[in-house]
């Protein structure tokens, strides 16, 4: 039995002014996937997570479950099952990593639910619970991006969409981000990934594309495009 759509973006374009930045792009995440979006800088992959957002204007359609986005406002988007982790962490600096949370979950889930839910995240990030009264602005790069996953998380949401988590930490970091979104999609948490780091990207999904100009250039099994020499020559000879 395969598995149900989940997310289906079909024909969407974004631009900035008169510069066209996405071009028909179509895209389908299924319930349970981790789909990953590779390609250069520029390529497109921040402008369509945040037209899927509602961050930005866009046409064409943008389904979650079968319902339209295109029109609902990003808080809908979010209280709807939509996850979004931004690029540049954007965690609030002077607040506890456990104000953090607790200020997302109290937003969208009401009082009383946020105990339950931040315990859930401790125990997906325990350096976040030994962190939890510590000034989320003292934290490090990797210690503030698995904060910023974390709150996305704290929603439950139905799909995890994120940006760029690899952007400006060490190797030693993104490798234990990457074994953190492994664990989150082994516990069966749908997730689309927006990713410069297209080897580890590529290793970690289930299904790639691949974003050039704007438009989807190549797009199959992860597996399938990390083994194809195009993509191999393009994106992976350098890392």
């Amino acid at each position: 039995m395969s598995a149900s759509p989940l997310l289906t973006i079909t024909d969407l374009r974004a631009a900035y002014g008169r510069v066209e930045v996405l071009r028909d792009v179509s895209l389908t995440v299924d319930e349970g996937q981790f789909v990953t979006i590779i390609g250069a800088n520029g390529a497109g992959k921040t402008t369509l997570l945040k037209a899927i957002m509602g961050l930005i204007a866009a046409t064409g359609r943008a389904e979650f479950r079968g319902r339209s986005l295109l029109g609902e406002p990003a808080h809908r988007r979010v209280a709807l099952g939509i996850g979004y982790v931004p690029e540049g962490r954007r965690v609030f600096p002077f607040l506890t990593v456990e104000e953090n949370l607790r200020l997302t979950a109290v937003r969208q889930k009401g009082k009383g639910a946020d105990r339950a839910a931040i315990g859930r995240v401790y125990e997906i990030f325990p350096r976040l619970r030994e962190r939890r009264s510590q000034a989320a602005g003292s934290l490090s790069g990797g210690e503030q991006q698995m904060l910023a996953l974390a709150r996305a998380l704290v929603l439950d949401p139905q799909v995890l969409i994120a940006d760029e988590v690899s952007l400006g930490l060490a190797p030693v970091v993104v490798d234990q981000l990457f074994d953190v979104l492994g664990d989150m999609h082994r516990r069966g948490t749908t997730i689309l990934l927006a990713e410069q780091n297209a080897r580890l990207a590529l290793e970690a999904a289930d299904v790639a594309y691949v974003l050039e100009a704007g438009r989807v250039l190549f797009h199959g099994p992860a597996a399938e495009l990390r083994a194809d020499p195009r993509i191999v020559d393009a994106y992976l000879q350098s890392l």
